[in-house]
């Protein structure tokens, strides 16, 4: 087994044995790249741990429950896998797309690593947004409501587990202009298309926002309003990407 498996040009022939051998490669390239990652993020899990409970009101910060033996244990080791995945995101894409590159055309290629570069800020500028902007008033609101009338204790695995869902699903839902750009490119949608269902865009951006892990009126305003401007720049977008597509294939059908 090679150490660093040798990425295959376009077109570019190899047998099933190869291609199964450079899978195996990179699956425990991706695997050792994890654990180290663990190991870093194990390293630093106070840090870590410290970082998520900033968002919460002061009175809940440093009292967080746990119930029977093992949940402090088990807890730290899901919010460390959690960092570690993160942390090794890039570098796991970076082996997918490395075995899957040999099948694309290389002036696509160039296109789906612009994308894959912009959508990766998308998704960092989204859980910055969640964590600096969402986080802090939904827990106040949520901690804080009918607190005269129950007793709130924060469960520390229930807490946890509700901060990575959110940072991870406003990621994702950043990435919405990736999304819509390349339904443009294959044709599925046009920006002409996009600008007349403008208000069926704006329910769906609702509904999303509804989707997401908090339901409180305070987080669905701070989830509702930037979506809705993702979705109006992914139209600009469509267009302006969609005019230089057009131009690009013309001269390209052109003849030599």
């Amino acid at each position: 087994m090679r150490l660093r498996p040798r990425r295959l040009q376009y077109g570019e022939e190899a047998t099933l044995v190869e291609h199964l051998d450079e899978l195996r490669t990179r699956l425990v390239i991706s695997l050792v790249a994890l654990g180290v990652a663990f190991g870093v993020a194990y390293g630093f899990h106070d840090t870590i741990l410290e970082w998520l409970t900033k968002p919460l009101p002061r009175e809940h910060r440093h009292d967080l429950l746990t119930i029977g033996v093992t949940e402090p244990f088990f807890t730290t080791i899901k919010v460390s896998l959690w960092a570690a995945f993160a942390l090794a995101l890039p570098f796991l894409l970076w082996q997918v797309w490395s075995f899957l590159a040999p099948a694309v055309q290389e002036g696509a290629q160039r296109i789906i690593v612009s994308f894959v570069a912009l959508g990766t800020g998308l998704f960092a500028v989204g859980v910055a947004f969640a964590y600096y902007v969402v986080l802090h008033p939904a827990l106040t609101f949520l901690t804080n409501y009918e607190d005269q009338l129950y007793n709130v204790q924060v469960r520390a695995s229930s807490y946890f587990a509700f901060v990575s869902a959110l940072l991870l699903a406003i990621g994702i839902v950043f990435e919405l202009p990736i999304f819509v750009l390349a339904l443009v490119r294959l044709g599925i949608l046009t920006s002409d298309r996009l600008r007349r269902n403008r208000r069926t865009g704006y329910v769906i951006a609702f509904a999303i926002a509804i989707a997401l892990p908090t339901v409180d009126p305070v987080s669905l305003v701070f989830e509702t309003v930037p979506l809705l401007v993702l979705f109006e720049a992914s139209i600009w977008l469509a267009v302006f990407f969609e005019r230089r597509w057009r131009v690009r294939d013309r001269l390209e059908a052109l003849p030599d």
